[in-house]
């Protein structure tokens, strides 16, 4: 694929505060339409990056664009073009609804402001709502608002720097179905979450620990760069079971999930051995099962915290 068919493409892109080097060289391209999901662990460089993409940062070294304007010379005509919703809501607690979007609407010079506050009013489901004010709003409403004016200026690219947390689950799946249906009509979007039922309805993800992009592809992809081998224990005494598993040859982690435990490796035979070294047959269940993008990422968080 060409160049000039992806709406973000950069590369070895670096970003240093100080001491500290946020974002080391980092390669990301994203195509049209696409939900990209962005992983790691607090601190590890995605919300620099994001803002490296979106023109409120300047990286220090590297090369690129977004949206095909140049992320060094053309950062004001990439914000133009960027919906960038951030991990706080930042909008006037004691105005509606309604006056918020008007305010961000002429803060941003969007033609046709009263259509399309309505226009985006309609499309959150806030029409209702819209003389509500808004820091009397649950968390799932605020962040309705926070979407309808990222969407304000129709924009082709949403940067979205942990847009759920702390967000009930219910608004969580709505937000989401927003997301596809905008992705449907040619949105791209780039969202960071630490969900993995969010992740696993992206269409690639990339992880990022230490400011490095360390895996990126589709779900299946990073699953199978992990490599994990997965074996599912049901029963009693998990806990003492995980405990006594984590020590032993083969075992790269033990998890619970639930009711189950899942216990993870990379070598089959030691694996197993060391299983049936530890369950009761009269208490215990194992099973082989699929490794799933949760315990791929248990992976890659701790071993990234043992380097």
């Amino acid at each position: 694929m060409t160049a000039e068919n992806y709406i973000i493409n950069v590369s070895k892109l670096n970003k240093n505060f100080g001491k500290l080097h946020a974002v080391i060289d980092v390669d990301l391209r994203v195509k049209k339409g696409e939900v990209f999901g962005f992983l790691g662990p607090n601190g590890s460089g995605k919300t620099t990056t994001i803002r490296l993409l979106c023109g409120l940062l300047t990286p220090d070294s590297g090369s690129g664009e977004c949206l095909g304007f140049d992320l060094l010379t053309q950062s004001q005509q990439i914000k133009l073009h960027v919906g960038y919703m951030t991990q706080n809501f930042s909008y006037y607690g004691n105005l509606t609804i309604q006056e918020n979007l008007e305010l961000m609407a002429r803060l941003h010079s969007v033609e046709q402001r009263k259509e399309r506050v309505k226009e985006a009013l309609e499309r959150l489901g806030l029409t209702d709502s819209r003389k509500k004010i808004t820091g009397e709003l649950s968390g799932g409403w605020k962040q309705r608002v926070a979407l309808a004016a990222c969407l304000l200026h129709h924009p082709q690219l949403l940067l979205l720097d942990e847009p759920t947390a702390g967000v009930d689950p219910k608004a969580r799946r709505e937000f989401w179905d927003q997301i596809h249906q905008l992705s449907q009509e040619g949105v791209t979007t780039l969202v960071s979450t630490h969900y993995m039922d969010e992740a696993a309805r992206c269409t690639r993800l990339a992880y990022i620990a230490y400011g490095k992009i360390l895996v990126e592809g589709s779900k299946q992809e990073v699953i199978d760069y992990v490599g994990l081998l997965t074996w599912q224990i049901t029963g009693t005494g998990l806990h003492r079971v995980a405990q006594s598993l984590k020590s032993m040859s083969g075992v790269m982690q033990a998890v619970n999930f639930g009711d189950a435990l899942h216990v993870c490796g990379k070598d089959e035979l030691a694996l197993q051995t060391s299983i049936h070294k530890v369950i009761d047959p009269q208490k215990h269940r194992i099973e082989r099962i699929k490794t799933n993008l949760e315990d791929s990422f248990v992976f890659l968080v701790d071993h990234d915290e043992d380097n």
